[in-house]
């Protein structure tokens, strides 16, 4: 795998934007594999509506977003704002591939996929204008910064890539997520999950969970009982061998 997007495939492309979709599906054509069976992926022909990308073993969708910035950031641009909403609320929503590379040498610093069951309406902010002639056409960003660190599979990080077997444990480890029968249930559930990772460390009790309860409470304003809930969803993530129970309202991520 090479960090460089360089390619003889957009000499005939004048345009910038052309340019660099051009070179960033061939460089993902050319360089990665299905994170879910490990297999190389296939391109769809151009201007397919769903998705960029497909595995032919195992059916999965992959969709590709890529910046230009030094840094991956909190937000990626998308399209239509209320075509976005459809397709997470269905079941033909794709996982996503993100990309962000420096044009100072057109070299990847991250790239990374994303599973489609990760995706909940409130990751996909409205941008404040439609498109020129079209007002009320309103595009859309997805908050990455609102997706767990466990759902955001590197296969490049910080320019350092990754293991072929790391990446496949990982998405594997999540892959419990996908068994969420509702919006509002894998919510909580990735909510718990951030908040978590923001504890930074890998044993943690009841008490520093209980400490998140004001900013859940934003989150799931219908709830009323918050610290039943965290423990429900403790449960649940122990379960689904996300968590290990130590002892009474202890507990280690795996």
């Amino acid at each position: 795998m090479t960090l460089n997007l360089f390619s003889p495939l957009c000499d005939n492309y004048t345009s910038n934007s052309q340019k660099i979709r051009v070179l960033t599906e061939n460089w993902v054509n050319e360089h990665v594999y299905c994170p879910n069976c490990g297999n190389s992926i296939d391109e769809y022909e151009n201007n397919r509506p769903v998705a960029d990308f497909y595995c032919k073993i195992c059916n999965e969708d992959y969709e590709l977003k890529s910046k230009n910035s030094k840094v991956l950031g909190k937000t990626i641009a998308d399209g239509a704002y209320n075509t976005m909403i459809e397709r997470i609320r269905s079941e033909t929503n794709p996982n996503f591939f993100f990309l962000n590379y420096d044009k100072t040498n057109y070299e990847i610093v991250n790239f990374l996929a994303v599973p489609s069951y990760l995706f909940v309406p409130s990751m996909v902010i409205p941008r404040s204008k439609g498109i020129p002639n079209q007002p009320n056409y309103i595009m859309c960003n997805i908050d990455i910064s609102s997706i767990p660190n466990s759902g955001k599979i590197f296969y490049i990080k910080d320019k350092q890539i990754q293991s072929k077997n790391k990446i496949m444990d990982e998405w594997d480890k999540i892959s419990f997520l996908n068994d969420s029968s509702t919006v509002q249930s894998k919510g909580w559930l990735l909510d718990i999950i951030k908040c978590i990772e923001k504890l930074q460390r890998a044993n943690f009790d009841l008490s520093d969970m209980y400490q998140f309860e004001k900013y859940l409470k934003i989150q799931h304003p219908e709830n009323n009982n918050i610290q039943a809930k965290i423990r429900q969803q403790l449960q649940i993530l122990r379960d689904k061998r996300f968590l290990k129970f130590t002892k009474r309202g202890n507990y280690e991520v795996l």
